[in-house]
């Protein structure tokens, strides 16, 4: 196994790894913070399952350094302006999930003060409950779009190489400019449209069985390379 199929490969299992993990921390573990009647009742009686969600989800953006370094030599021998963009966005998204998952963790501890708290103390901390959210909530939001951003750099890339089918990089990169938009709906007062997130989540389970089975396939030069 060459150098190349075995980064497409080990970046194949990243991906699956993250898709995972993805939707374990936002439809298991986190979901207590968004059920009925609120996140400052729920919390606090799911303290460590939403903890644990938190460290979760900083590893699962943390993963894309790692398919940002495995990438790299790839990219960076003929394309070194994608290279650097990909590998500069990883390093953003996980600082954008550090930030996020100390939201998450915040949540956690006013809902624990919120459970000890008495009548009075808790409409005060019902008068802060929006902002505390809100905090996690567009931290969120923007990490999401440079995930969608990474993402398309990430096909731009392949694409350009051809070191999947190009069919398959098209589709990524049309894929991400929906995400990109879906997740950017609220800036513009609107609900995310779930609709968008969906072919992306397509395209990154095919990509990654590809990667996986092929590898980065090499392919000859060209004059425009």
């Amino acid at each position: 196994m060459d150098a190349l199929s075995r980064a497409g490969r080990v970046i194949g299992v990243l991906i699956v790894i993250q898709m995972i993990g993805g939707f374990l921390v936002n439809f298991v573990l986190e979901a207590p913070l968004f059920g009925a009647p609120g996140f400052l009742a729920n919390a606090a009686p799911h303290a460590q399952q939403i903890a644990l969600g938190a460290l979760l989800g900083l590893v699962i953006e943390a993963l894309w350094v790692g398919i940002a370094v495995m990438a790299f030599p790839v990219f960076h021998e003929r394309t070194q302006r994608m290279a650097l963009w990909f590998f500069a966005l990883a390093a953003v998204i996980l600082a954008g999930a550090v930030v996020e998952n100390a939201g998450v963790m915040s949540m956690v501890t006013v809902s624990e003060a919120y459970a000890k708290a008495s009548a009075v103390e808790r409409a005060q901390l019902e008068t802060v409950r929006v902002v505390v959210a809100s905090a996690r909530n567009w931290a969120h939001y923007m990490a999401r779009m440079t995930d969608g951003l990474a993402i398309l750099v990430f096909y731009a890339a392949v694409y350009r190489l051809a070191v999947i089918p190009r069919v398959l990089g098209g589709f990524g990169i049309i894929a991400a400019v929906l995400q990109i938009i879906a997740v950017a709906m609220p800036f513009f007062h609107r609900d995310v449209v779930f609709a968008l997130l969906a072919p992306l989540g397509l395209c990154q389970l095919v990509v990654a069985i590809w990667l996986i089975v092929k590898g980065f396939q090499d392919r000859p030069r060209t004059a425009g390379s």
